[in-house]
């Protein structure tokens, strides 16, 4: 399972976890036609389904992670969480980042925690992978061309439904672009850049709708576009910055090849880990829902038991002389 796996898997857990959570508590769920569904009722409906039992193996799983790293002194720091978020991010457009946790009913914090968990297990299993300068030079050589940097653009826009509304939006910008933020603040109806003053950040090619994308890519920095029509509505664009493509070089790439090798040579061995994490451990499973979810470990033998076999192993070799010794019986 590749980091972007595990990381989704994470954040599928939390939410999971959120969600139930949100749930706790008394009073009604829903109401139909005045009829209440009542929490106690839903609770039991959700923790009976294989929804329930995914999420307890998902927090033993992390108590686990936790633990293991509290034993073994090992430390995630706040710049270390920030670098791995950052590379996530950077595959969402402006605004679409926040959309997509929101929609997931997540915060920063359950994001930073997953993300937390998977420090804990690179840390934990570096002992057992091994990058060389060769393989990483032979990795970028066969794969130099998707480290390259793609040309990207930095724009903002005012989205409206109403072609005439877009071409008023239009007329004032091109008497007073200073009015740019203000006005998508007013008229915009994207929610992930209204507040922004419009603002969308960088992307690249790809990123948008081909209608907006083939303006963003071609017109003139700073000049305000007409009304540009897309599935979404229609768009007022400005360029604001253009940023020309990089091509990559051994020492720019080296950290993400690093990056991906490090998952490669992960993968096979993360699950082994957190299976003996939790065949070590000791747990209690209080509610009858979901019992047998966590088999318990095989107890060691006892005492008697250990002596039972020493005692049959001492007692063979000296029957084997003894009837080796004894003369055969005679036919007569």
């Amino acid at each position: 399972m590749s980091k972007a796996q595990r990381i989704t898997v994470g954040l599928a857990g939390l939410l999971m976890g959120t969600f139930l959570a949100a749930c706790s508590g008394g009073g009604a769920v829903a109401t139909v036609n005045g009829q209440p569904i009542s929490r106690s009722t839903f609770d039991q409906r959700l923790e009976s389904s294989p929804m329930g039992r995914t999420v307890l193996q998902q927090l033993v799983q992390e108590t686990l992670i936790e633990q293991y790293a509290k034993n073994n002194n090992i430390t995630v720091s706040d710049a270390e969480i920030d670098a791995k978020e950052s590379q996530i991010k950077a595959n969402f457009p402006s605004g679409s980042w926040d959309e997509m946790l929101k929609a997931r009913g997540l915060t920063e914090a359950d994001v930073r925690q997953a993300l937390r968990e998977q420090i804990v297990m690179d840390k934990a299993l570096a002992k057992d992978v091994t990058i060389t300068p060769a393989q990483i030079k032979d990795y970028f050589n066969k794969n130099h061309a998707s480290f390259d940097k793609p040309e990207q653009v930095k724009a903002r826009h005012i989205l409206v439904q109403s072609p005439a509304l877009a071409a008023q939006i239009e007329t004032q910008l091109k008497a007073n672009p200073d009015n740019f933020a203000e006005l998508a603040k007013k008229y915009s109806t994207d929610p992930g850049s209204k507040e922004k003053g419009g603002d969308l950040g960088t992307f690249r090619r790809g990123q948008m709708v081909p209608a907006f994308d083939k303006y963003a890519f071609s017109a003139p920095v700073g000049q305000i576009s007409a009304p540009i029509k897309s599935p979404f509505g229609y768009h007022i664009i400005q360029v604001e910055q253009r940023i020309p493509g990089q091509k990559a070089t051994l020492a720019s790439a080296t950290p993400q090849i690093m990056d991906t090798l490090r998952q490669q040579q992960e993968a096979p061995l993360i699950q082994p880990f957190l299976q003996g994490l939790q065949q070590k451990a000791t747990i209690v499973v209080n509610d009858p829902q979901f019992a047998g979810l966590f088999p318990s470990p095989a107890p060691p033998p006892s005492a008697a038991q250990s002596a039972a076999p020493s005692a049959a192993a001492s007692a063979a070799p000296s029957a084997a002389p003894s009837a080796a010794a004894s003369p055969a019986p005679s036919a007569t």
